[in-house]
């Protein structure tokens, strides 16, 4: 972009978001939809976190990483879902300078922190596979710490680098960015000078996050492969496989986007398509990944039925304090724990008979 002496000294207040445009009529149903993605997102990763933070079963470096796994899913969908669904309300979707600056850092740091968990996940997996006797000496409790506090301390210090570089540079006369959040490479744009560096210091910082941690995630599950192939047991190949399934669909999902959108041949890269893979990675996958990892996983089903008994009981108690409260609070109160018992009795008794068929498998 060509810029003049007045655009160089330019510093604008906010800026412009050109991001999801369609019909006037369409802004109501894509902003339900979007809203109910990003709910199901928020409850779904809380959930994880929660559950593998209090429950006891669930005290193992796998669901370590998980919890992380998730704490990272709902750092980056947080940092851009509420301020896309406010844009839905408003005819002109803008964001102000230094929202945008800290919208951008968060976003980089909890992504490129989610890069490295999924392989240190990916190690966690080789070791419990290929050396199951050692796994409790090799991933220590303070290994797990080290494995996820190196690429959080890593990630916020390359995306403070980056935003400072990209914010410290002179933009130009057009404030209007062709997305719907604060992403490099559209700002980039925007730049009067600099741009060159700025896109090879993100080129290099990009290959060096996704090429390492891509080739862990490949050898460990190259190495899981063949350790797998020379089980002479059916039944423990079969839970090989189910161990390694949720993470394998993940790692396709997640890496597949990232390389689909910053991997791009120079000549077919465009913003639209940009646009579609980042709606899919921040607003998708955060959503899938709970999904994902509970629904295939029954020690994730059974902490969650330990949880709906320990809450079941909370309620219990409060049916009989609630007769001590006035008549119109007594009614809603009781009202409320019945719902809520009958709910979380059919959670229950669900998760009770997945149990005892799961015992009755492994008496057989």
């Amino acid at each position: 972009m060509a810029c003049t002496e007045k655009h160089n000294l330019t510093r604008w207040k906010e800026f412009i978001l050109l991001g999801i445009t369609g019909p006037p009529e369409l802004q109501a149903p894509l902003f339900g939809l979007f809203l109910t993605v990003y709910l199901v997102s928020v409850v779904g990763n809380l959930s994880l976190i929660i559950l593998t933070k209090i429950d006891s079963g669930l005290q193992t470096p796998m669901y370590f990483f998980l919890r992380h796994l998730a704490l990272t899913d709902l750092g980056y969908s947080t940092a851009v879902g509420p301020n896309k669904l406010v844009n839905f309300a408003v005819d002109q979707p803008t964001i102000s300078y230094n929202w945008c600056a800290t919208q951008l850092t968060f976003f980089s740091m909890f992504i490129t922190t989610e890069i490295f968990i999924l392989s240190a996940m990916a190690y966690d997996h080789y070791v419990a596979i290929c050396n199951p006797l050692l796994y409790a000496v090799i991933m220590s409790h303070r290994l797990c710490q080290l494995l996820v506090a190196i690429p959080y301390l890593y990630s916020i210090l390359l995306s403070l680098l980056t935003i400072i570089k990209i914010f410290l540079s002179s933009f130009g006369g057009y404030n209007a960015i062709r997305h719907f959040y604060c992403d490099s490479l559209p700002l980039i744009a925007l730049l009067c000078s600099g741009t060159h560096e700025i896109k090879l210091i993100i080129l290099i910082f990009s290959a060096f996050n996704l090429v390492p941690s891509l080739l862990i995630v490949l050898v460990s599950y190259m190495l899981i492969l063949v350790a797998v192939l020379r089980m002479n047991s059916t039944e423990g190949r079969h839970k090989a496989f189910s161990t390694c399934g949720s993470h394998l669909t993940v790692i396709v999902i997640f890496y597949g986007t990232l390389f689909f959108m910053y991997v791009q041949p120079k000549l077919s890269h465009s913003f639209d398509t940009d646009k579609i893979a980042s709606l899919f990675y921040t607003v998708v996958i955060p959503m899938l990944n709970p999904m994902i990892y509970s629904l295939r996983n029954k020690e994730v089903k059974n902490a969650l039925y330990r949880a709906c008994r320990m809450l079941a009981n909370v309620l219990f108690k409060i049916h009989y304090i609630v007769p001590t409260l006035g008549e119109p609070y007594r009614e809603r109160t009781l009202d409320l724990c019945r719902k809520s018992s009958s709910i979380i009795a059919q959670i229950s008794d669900q998760c009770m008979q997945e149990e005892t068929i799961q015992a009755r498998e492994r008496i057989v």
